[in-house]
């Protein structure tokens, strides 16, 4: 019997050696193609996203859990690095990145016009306001709950630095500051009004005040 020639064999290392491997999806792709869908403000389909991954529907649901799951994935990738790049820009001593307003106000401003202004997400609130109504707003999913820790755990490092001093107690007020974000986010679905950054501006601004200053001005 003749031997094969070991440099034709066609084996899983040769194929990476010859640069001819192809390597297999994995849960990861799957939402990254699921989220790069949302932003373009189409709508994610599960079996659409099976077809392009070329897995069975099976395995896409074994990765990811449920359609609302991968959704609720996709929304938190969206929201949690805004308000920590902000956190960043505002939540530190010295100058203020924008005056007039506390550090906490700056962020959850710069994360509201986020949400209000991103093309895939104001897509997906007017095709499916309902369920992003239910995803971000009730405990259907974790979005609200870990929004809400985020929050806390910014006032609680604000209030400790002394550059927030708010009269809604501190354990309200994270509650409060994202029911106030969904509010305004949610505008045209509660009230049919589009959402007003400068409304929900000023809400913001007198739930976070800046620090008081001392002197004769601050009598």
């Amino acid at each position: 019997m003749p031997r094969q020639d070991p440099r034709s064999a066609d084996t899983p290392l040769r194929r990476h050696l010859d640069g001819t491997a192809t390597s297999r999806p994995t849960a990861l792709d799957a939402f990254r193609e699921a989220r790069k869908t949302f932003l373009a403000g189409d709508r994610v389909d599960m079996q659409a996203l099976a077809k392009e991954l070329a897995v069975d529907r099976a395995t896409l649901y074994r990765w990811v859990g449920s359609r609302d799951q991968l959704l609720t994935e996709i929304l938190w990738s969206l929201i949690e690095p805004t308000l920590t790049r902000s956190r960043k820009t505002h939540c530190h001593s010295g100058p203020p990145a924008a005056p007039g307003q506390s550090p906490a106000a700056a962020v959850m401003n710069e994360a509201m016009r986020a949400v209000n202004t991103n093309p895939g997400m104001q897509r997906f609130i007017d095709r499916e306001g309902e369920l992003a109504l239910r995803l971000l707003t009730t405990k259907a999913s974790g979005f609200e709950a870990r929004l809400i820790e985020l929050i806390a755990e910014i006032v609680r490092e604000e209030t400790a630095a002394g550059r927030l001093q708010s009269s809604i107690p501190s354990e309200d007020l994270p509650y409060v500051l994202v029911r106030v974000m969904e509010s305004y986010t949610y505008l045209g679905l509660i009230t049919g009004q589009q959402p007003d950054h400068d409304r929900s501006a000023r809400v913001v601004n007198a739930l976070l005040p800046c620090e008081k200053t001392s002197g004769p001005d601050a009598e």
